[in-house]
């Protein structure tokens, strides 16, 4: 059984020996290498990768999708000028710059450049593919320089920075008001008078995307950070991101941030438990549990406020955005029904042509206000079983790396467990949203799964060990 595990999550995959013996990979990477070695701007090439992806997480809060899209741009053309003049022998120094998640992430990528082929509005969904391939190839250049420690944490320093702005002129909305750029709460509720910040996303759900990751990497930088100021600063930032959350007034947001809160938790008891006496080692997770389920039943039962917007979620149709998003996913799965395989093609322009032949009167959408059920009508089934086995190679990866960090005694082991819990607390928000799919949240959606990929330790196999022995060899002579 733990044979067919390894075999399904690409465990016990032999990249490397599949990167040497690869036609393509001889024919294409490092074409271009002689040059490199000559060019004194590529000695720099790490720095200036670090300088492209800094720029698309510094701004992507403040500027428009267009600008997002002209530096993401930027970024692949420079992840492909590195792939060109990369070196072509074989470097041990290099060896796990290919992982398992990179083997899916391709194979997604695949999936949907053959649904946008067969697409049955070709020109729409090629508009959705390239913004795909953007955001793919980020996570390409990401994981690859973030096999750095020093620019792991630069670039995680710097996001955490940025949101803490957001957050405090979402805190700032909250305390001087702010006018709702939309019907945001049911009319009929007890929260039509109260303010939900969107900060500068102009979105509340949008915001409340943006800040989860944030809440949790600023959670795991007070075990991350060393000294005792910057461990102060992590915690105001907790604080803060952890508030303006709240006061988004997301239901998906809320129930991504108990989940990612959740994993946190359980994740750190795991790390540091190793540390722990006998008695502390057996029941903190038990006692963690029932101290978490304590304080979520005294918030629904005694503040008003999170009573209401809790129990709208289990009101059906009573609820008005309940009503929205079922009449929308009606919809949606008759799509689907009528190309269940490939789909109709990636992307919001796409689904803006075929959605309309659908749609229940008066229940205009621009998704499908479900991630799952977006995928699936996007790429078809094929597509959403290749992302369900791309998050399951994720997560066990992540897990793996986490155990031998553990094994280590690392502080690396708290950035990976942030980038593990953003993910499961994304995914809960977006079972009945898709701000996935939005460029503020999709960057540092796939920023997370680079932090994960950029941790992956290949098993050494005798091949490698051959291979590292003539490497020396040649190099001595």
């Amino acid at each position: 059984m733990n044979s067919v595990w390894q075999q399904f999550t690409l465990s016990s995959l032999p990249l490397q020996e599949w990167r040497r013996a690869s036609y393509l990979h001889r024919s294409v990477v490092g074409l271009f290498s002689t040059w490199r070695q000559g060019s004194w701007l590529m000695q720099w090439s790490e720095a200036l990768a670090a300088l492209l992806v800094s720029l698309v997480f510094a701004l992507a809060p403040f500027v428009s999708n267009d600008l997002i899209g002209v530096l993401l741009f930027a970024c692949a053309s420079f992840w492909v000028l590195l792939t060109l003049t990369d070196e072509r022998r074989y470097a041990p120094e290099r060896a796990n710059t290919l992982t398992p998640i990179h083997l899916l992430v391709l194979l997604y990528w695949g999936i949907s450049t053959v649904a946008t082929a067969l697409s049955p509005v070709k020109a729409a969904a090629f508009i959705g593919w390239q913004k795909l391939t953007l955001y793919l190839v980020l996570f390409a250049l990401t994981a690859r320089i973030l096999r750095s420690p020093r620019i792991r944490s630069w670039l995680i320093t710097l996001y955490l920075h940025v949101a803490l702005i957001v957050s405090i002129y979402g805190l700032q909305q909250w305390f001087y008001g702010a006018n709702a750029l939309a019907t945001w709460v049911d009319t009929q509720s007890n929260l039509t008078r109260i303010t939900r910040v969107y900060s500068y996303l102009g979105n509340p759900n949008l915001l409340a995307g943006y800040l989860l990751p944030a809440v949790v990497l600023s959670l795991v930088a007070v075990f991350a950070w060393q000294r005792w100021v910057p461990k102060l600063l992590a915690l105001t930032m907790f604080f803060v991101n952890s508030a303006c959350l709240v006061l988004t007034f997301s239901r998906g947001g809320w129930m991504g941030l108990l989940v990612a809160i959740f994993a946190v938790l359980v994740l750190l008891v795991y790390v540091l438990s190793v540390h722990f006496p006998p008695f502390w080692r057996t029941w903190s997770l038990p006692l963690l549990i029932g101290g978490v389920t304590l304080v979520l039943v005294g918030g629904v039962l005694f503040v008003e406020p999170i009573r209401d917007r809790f129990l709208s979620i289990f009101a059906g149709r009573g609820d008005s955005s309940n009503n929205f998003r079922i009449n929308v996913w009606i919809a949606v799965i008759e799509m689907i029904k009528d190309r269940p395989i490939l789909g109709i093609g990636p992307g919001n322009t796409a689904f803006n042509k075929i959605y309309p032949l659908y749609q229940l009167p008066r229940y205009n959408a621009l998704s499908a206000y479900s991630i799952l059920l977006e995928v699936a009508v996007e790429t078809g089934f094929v597509g959403l079983a290749c992302l369900l086995w791309l998050l399951v190679v994720t997560f066990n990866s992540g897990l793996q790396q986490l155990r031998r960090l553990r094994q280590t005694g690392s502080r690396e082991a708290f950035w990976l467990i942030g980038a593990i819990a953003a993910l499961f607390g994304t995914l809960v928000h977006n079972i009945a949203d898709t701000v996935w799919y939005r460029p503020e949240i999709n960057t540092i959606w796939w920023f997370m799964v680079a932090i994960i990929a950029s941790y992956y330790a290949a098993p050494v196999t005798r091949s490698d060990l051959l291979a590292n022995s003539s490497f020396d060899r040649g190099s001595d002579s």
